[in-house]
């Protein structure tokens, strides 16, 4: 009766203890402590069944032996084994003789650190058995029988705690891994605020936009192409803002910004331990935009081997994680957009021409802002109204000759250089009317690489940025055909010839 009864408080202590851990490493310390109130054990050990390897880790070894031979960095396969064959038939497995006869492949260690007899136990939670309680000791012979039964509630109360802290560790990963997701969205977010707003009116823009209102409804992949700077990205976010997916996420990577080694991570995710580094599980882009839209952007930098799983996911709709061993379904629409002449790098092998046509299944391309100097004024002022308020600046508008000046000038940078060079002048600017100081924009940059203007092409962006500056007046005092020479009706002719047209007011 006095056994029973230290059974059962010990048994209540281990259930105490066992409930108030929260990681591995405190949990089976505080359990040997109890069990050695009741059974006299040299070793005492926890395995935990691993499916990948089909082989068991030691999740726990305490020991108080002279010579240990199974540490707790040891592998024990399942198969041949005794904590396997206590896996599969959820019994209990005792050699009580180890010194006469050894039966698995981990009794002739067992035996070379000195234990005469060992129990193993299996730790069923819900009809599963996650692994084994192993308990070893000095002593050979038959255990009690009524010690038996007290190791294997204490294994089942085990099981238990090992599910409760797998699930505190699972739940504080993903509460982890939400964080660094939120941390990247609101990054996005702030870096991205004005990314909703296309702003243009003229001929060449409003194409673009036909495009995108068509291609926004479908699921199809679409390749925007353009120079550095013309807006790529402010045109994908609003074909994901006019399809079915504006609900959910809006990802972007740039290909170019990562060294060749991370960008399968970044992209696919990858497991934990995948390689050196890599102590928690990461989940890709791709995942993070199931659902949604995913934007790659500099999309000719991507190394060939990344191509590769691009083509992948693309072909199958699933994601393969660095270091993973099951292919994870994701439903992405991809957006791709690249400055650079992706014929050529097919060419030179650098880019992978089956991962091309799967990606420009629908193709835009971005006009350089030079060749529509008519939407230069409209974009001027967005950024002058966005960055005054943001800056709480009381400019108005921009004085007429340096509204000229930024019609007139190249842009070799296009929107991007736009709105840097009026964020700057609105730093220096304290009156009413903006001022863009001339050495902003007196350096004539050559454009990126690309077919030479015919006079074709001059005259009609020479009408077009005469017209763009009168506000499209072409007749009377300092009207766009006095200014050019010319009489109106032959401006006209010109307009229609040149397919010039004043763009809608919106």
């Amino acid at each position: 009766m006095h056994n029973a009864a230290l059974n059962y408080r010990t048994l209540l202590s281990v259930t105490n203890v066992l409930n108030s851990q929260r990681n591995r490493q405190s949990l089976f310390r505080a359990v040997t402590d109890q069990l050695a109130k009741v059974v006299r054990w040299e070793r005492a050990g926890i395995t935990v069944y691993d499916l990948k390897s089909d082989a068991f880790r030691f999740y726990a070894v305490e020991t108080n032996l002279p010579k240990v031979v199974l540490r707790s960095d040891a592998m024990i396969p399942r198969a041949h084994s005794a904590v396997g064959w206590v896996y599969d038939h959820h019994q209990v497995h005792v050699r009580p003789h180890l010194q006469r006869e050894r039966l698995f492949i981990e009794d002739e260690s067992y035996l070379q650190e000195g234990l005469g007899r060992m129990i193993n136990l299996p730790m069923v939670v819900q009809e599963a058995c996650l692994g084994t309680l192993n308990i070893g000791s000095i002593e050979a012979g038959p255990p009690d029988p009524a010690d038996v039964d007290f190791l294997q509630q204490v294994a089942t109360q085990i099981g238990f705690a090992i599910a409760h802290v797998n699930a505190y560790e699972e739940i504080t990963r993903l509460k982890e891994q939400l964080a660094r997701e939120n941390v990247y969205l609101v990054e996005e977010l702030k870096a991205n605020q004005d990314f909703g707003i296309v702003v243009g009116r003229s001929q060449a823009f409003e194409q673009v936009l036909t495009l995108a209102r068509q291609a926004a409804p479908t699921s199809a992949t679409v390749m925007v192409t353009g120079e550095t700077g013309t807006g790529k990205e402010v045109l994908a976010r609003a074909i994901h803002e006019r399809s079915l997916r504006r609900d959910r996420a809006f990802v972007r990577l740039n290909c170019a910004a990562l060294p060749a080694g991370l960008i399968e991570s970044e992209l696919f995710g990858h497991e934990r331990g995948a390689f050196t580094g890599a102590e928690h599980q990461r989940v890709g882009r791709f995942e993070l935009a199931d659902g949604g839209t995913l934007f790659l952007d500099e999309v000719g930098e991507m190394p060939l081997e990344a191509q590769a799983k691009l083509l992948r996911v693309l072909q199958d709709g699933l994601v393969d994680r660095v270091g993973g061993a099951n292919a994870i379904p994701v439903d992405v629409r991809v957006i791709a957009a690249t400055n650079a002449d992706l014929h050529r790098a097919i060419q030179q092998g650098r880019f992978r021409s089956d991962l091309y046509y799967r990606l420009n299944v629908f193709p835009i391309h971005m006009p350089p802002l030079r060749e529509r100097p008519e939407d230069i004024p409209i974009l001027a002022r967005h950024f002058l109204r966005v960055h005054s308020r943001r800056l709480k600046r009381q400019c108005e508008d921009f004085d007429g000759v340096s509204m000229e000046r930024l019609v007139q000038y190249a842009w070799p940078g296009n929107v991007r250089e736009l709105e840097n060079i009026v964020e700057r002048a609105l730093i220096l600017c304290h009156e009413r009317l903006l001022r863009i100081d001339p050495a902003m924009v007196h350096v004539r940059v050559p454009p990126e690489s690309g077919p030479r203007r015919t006079l074709h092409d001059e005259e009609r962006h020479h009408i077009l940025q005469t017209l763009t500056l009168l506000d499209w007046r072409i007749e009377g005092p300092g009207g766009a055909a006095e200014q050019l020479g010319l009489a109106p009706s032959t401006l006209r002719s010109r307009m229609r010839k040149l397919a010039i047209r004043r763009p809608s007011r919106r």
